[in-house]
């Protein structure tokens, strides 16, 4: 199933902060489910052609991942496992999950994981996050190889997460933080050392100028990857969606077909130094 319709006679709860930091994911991903999100998906199919891509150019045959706001890691367990999202949501349906310890959870998760894991998968990949327990909780089945919980909004990184950045040659960010945080996102970009490229899947919706503008100060170039808005997740009610459909059209999107279908739709934008931006259209779909 690609598309995950969720639930639409019931209320969707749209205030995910009580669950985004729990010591495991599956309040989160069940919340996620009902409300229909799709992003994940998406996302994290282009990142894997824009990785593909970033490789071949560089002549690169493992790279280092920064996924930037990454909770419990969904875009980082997509991209390096041979599973997709609905495996992935669909697996706390399982009655099993209502009562199972946290440490059960996360030794299962572990397994379940490891057995799909990409062949060859060398690749190196680090959550960032306020979200300390989320980040460990990735850590812990295998998902991230480092995690470092730095408030980039007030602090600069840490030694630690300085030196993941200084080799650091992919940053992605899947879930439309808002938008990527742009003293944060500053912050990020002034400790890395080999001009990673960025990708990442704003609602339609967002105020993406203030983190496109830092990322073009930084000489990068901005642009959309795939021009097919594709879905994030439902409106919870008729006003959430009535924003939407004005910020989105305030933007210059046509809302038609889109958001008028009852759900937000994001895109993924793809920044690169100018040096390197190939033809997106000549690319070979990643695998």
């Amino acid at each position: 199933m690609i598309e995950n319709q969720g639930k639409p006679g019931q209320k969707i709860v749209t205030i995910f902060d009580d669950i985004y930091n729990l010591p495991d994911c599956r309040s989160y991903y069940r919340a996620m489910s009902h409300a229909g999100f799709r992003t994940a998906h998406y996302a994290t199919t282009g990142f894997r052609t824009i990785l593909t891509e970033l490789k071949r150019l560089r002549g690169l045959n493992a790279v280092s991942v920064v996924d930037f706001a990454s909770g419990y890691g969904i875009a980082a367990a997509l991209m390096r496992h041979d599973v997709s999202l609905d495996d992935v949501l669909g697996r706390y349906v399982d009655p099993w999950f209502d009562d199972a310890a946290t440490e059960a959870v996360i030794a299962a998760d572990k397994d379940w994981l490891s057995g799909f894991r990409r062949a060859g998968d060398t690749d190196t990949y680090c959550g960032v996050d306020i979200a300390d327990q989320a980040l460990a909780y990735g850590g812990a089945t295998g998902i991230f190889d480092t995690f470092f919980a730095d408030n980039l909004q007030d602090d600069p990184p840490s030694a630690g997460l300085k030196t993941v950045l200084n080799d650091c040659d992919l940053v992605v960010e899947c879930g439309s933080v808002a938008h990527m945080l742009p003293r944060a996102f500053d912050r990020l970009l002034d400790a890395t050392g080999r001009r990673p490229w960025v990708a990442t899947s704003p609602i339609r919706g967002n105020d993406s100028a203030e983190a496109f503008d830092l990322l073009k100060r930084f000489d990068y170039r901005v642009e959309v990857y795939d021009a097919q808005p594709f879905r994030h997740r439902r409106f919870a009610e008729a006003d959430e969606q009535a924003r939407a459909i004005v910020n989105a059209q305030a933007r210059g999107h046509d809302t038609d077909g889109y958001e008028s279908e009852g759900y937000f739709h994001a895109q993924i934008y793809l920044a690169r130094p100018e040096e390197e931006a190939t033809p997106i259209s000549d690319w070979r779909p990643g695998s």
